[in-house]
């Protein structure tokens, strides 16, 4: 099924590239949903469709290829870079930051590399054209890697059982067996997951007011940025006479940058304590612009925002960029569900729900470990 996952988005990267949307955003694996079959499909939430020359306003810093980091830009080759890690992903069933990932490939054995509950299901052969296409896609230089139209040409023929349905591989019901028992959401476990599973609004927002930043401590964000960003030069072999001519900021620019950007979250969070939902959305959005800090809160509360403005396509796009900011945090997937259920996706909203669910009560457990 990984096989298969990995085909299909390079399939729909090669048609995206086909009718001149070749620029994809934030390629990595929460943006691969399942339809009714259980195929995998890409989300168009990546899709940069307001972005000719390639520049953007944030990034998930996993995923971030060496050039973004140098000029800012997003090219067809960054997509490729993207692709990779989410090959290793799929691959090793571990998020694998892009500076390790080569790495591992160079000093590890494919058997390290791949997920052991995968062991006796695939060829060495098979593997070791996966990791090969991996690693190609992961080179520093562009130039030196493969285009979208190579990597569906190398992984058509490792499609060995395109005749089984989807939900035959996943173990799941056929379709029309799912419809006949719709599922029965988990009762949930605090206050936003009751407020939730309501859809209630106007609750969702007191919380998110008294949970302040809260969660985003230990995210380290812009600790992350800066060392991805020095770690991408030392990694290249770039000597430090190199490195600093490469900077295009100085620290007195780079300091006003951070103020601009916290006087931007600090107007958002005024107009979202009083309701002004516009406000808001425009004030987090130019924080989220500057690219330097990451923040989930911001994320779920723009999200919030877009959700009383009656926008749901774009309240679950900042839900899903708030996971994979901070892929365990139960508010990102609840307001998935509360925007999925929006959009009249309610089976997928329950599951949303009770992920959730799960993820609170896990943490309710850490806790209270000794």
């Amino acid at each position: 099924m990984r096989l298969r996952v990995a085909y299909n988005i390079a399939e729909a990267l090669e048609y995206c590239s086909n009718e001149e949307r070749p620029l994809y955003h934030d390629l990595n694996a929460y943006r691969v949903l399942f339809d009714e079959n259980g195929d995998p499909r890409l989300s168009c939430f990546g899709l940069m469709k307001n972005s000719r020359d390639g520049k953007s306003y944030s990034t998930n810093l996993a995923y971030t290829p060496p050039e973004y980091l140098r000029n800012g830009r997003v090219t067809p080759e960054s997509v490729v870079f993207s692709f990779g890690t989410v090959l290793i992903d799929l691959l090793s069933g571990k998020r694998i930051p892009p500076t390790h990932a080569l790495d591992m490939i160079r000093s590890r054995s494919i058997q390290a590399i791949m997920e052991t509950n995968l062991e006796g299901k695939y060829s060495t052969e098979e593997a070791t054209t996966l990791v090969d296409l991996a690693s190609q896609c992961l080179q520093y230089e562009p130039r030196d890697r493969p285009d979208i139209k190579k990597l569906v040409s190398i992984l058509q023929p490792l499609q060995t059982k395109s005749e089984v349905p989807s939900y035959v591989m996943l173990g799941v019901p056929k379709p029309e067996e799912q419809s006949k028992a719709p599922p029965t959401p988990q009762h949930p476990l605090t206050a936003m997951g009751e407020a939730c599973s309501r859809m209630d609004l106007t609750a969702i927002h007191q919380i998110l007011l008294s949970t302040h930043y809260r969660d985003d401590e230990g995210t380290n964000e812009v600790r992350k940025y800066s060392d991805l960003w020095f770690g991408s030069f030392f990694s290249s072999s770039h000597d430090v006479c190199s490195l600093w001519s490469l900077l295009q900021l100085s620290f007195q620019e780079w300091t006003q940058q951070m103020r601009d950007m916290l006087d931007a979250r600090k107007r958002g969070d005024f107009a979202f304590r009083d309701k002004n939902f516009k406000t808001a959305i425009d004030c987090y959005t130019q924080f989220v612009d500057v690219g330097t800090m990451v923040s989930p809160t911001v994320y779920a509360r723009r999200s919030l925002c877009h959700l009383m403005c009656d926008q749901p396509d774009a309240a679950l796009r900042d839900a899903m960029q708030a996971q994979c900011v901070y892929p365990d945090w139960p508010t990102a997937f609840y307001m998935q569900a509360v925007a999925l259920a929006k959009l009249n996706m309610q089976s997928d909203s329950t599951d949303m729900l009770n992920e959730a669910s799960q993820l609170e009560e896990k943490r309710q457990r850490s806790t209270k470990a000794p």
